[in-house]
């Protein structure tokens, strides 16, 4: 069973999120900021994250960066799923590292594929 770190400072989107890959089979992990959320993949080593962009503090784009740069967590896959949908902001999502990029609304079922997709599973 993969498990899946969700980055968001947003409780609800945690627990939409959580729910949905929970009823799916998948296990996860919470964190409310970027810089929790590179500590809890180095510690916990999941499967894939998804990652909002816009967190108080440090950004998604920064915290996805930091991820991708780093040989202890850089084979995680990252998932950015943010209210940015510019074409320009899912570029750079991408260049900072992302494996993909769901502009929100997002529904169960894309967010699910998407993970299965990252995780082979």
């Amino acid at each position: 069973m993969a498990t899946v770190l969700i980055v968001d400072d947003s409780p609800t989107e945690i627990h939409v999120l959580k729910t949905w890959l929970e009823k799916n089979g998948f296990e996860t992990l919470t964190a409310e900021s970027g810089e929790e959320g590179i500590q809890k993949a180095r510690t916990e080593k999941p499967d894939a994250i998804i990652m909002d962009v816009v967190m108080p503090g440090m950004s998604g784009f920064q915290a996805t960066r930091q991820l991708s740069k780093d040989p202890e967590t850089s084979a995680i896959p990252v998932v950015m799923v943010t209210t940015k949908d510019q074409e320009t902001d899912k570029i750079w999502g991408m260049r900072q590292g992302a494996v993909a990029y769901l502009p929100k609304p997002v529904t169960e079922k894309q967010v699910v594929d998407k993970i299965r997709e990252v995780t082979h599973g």
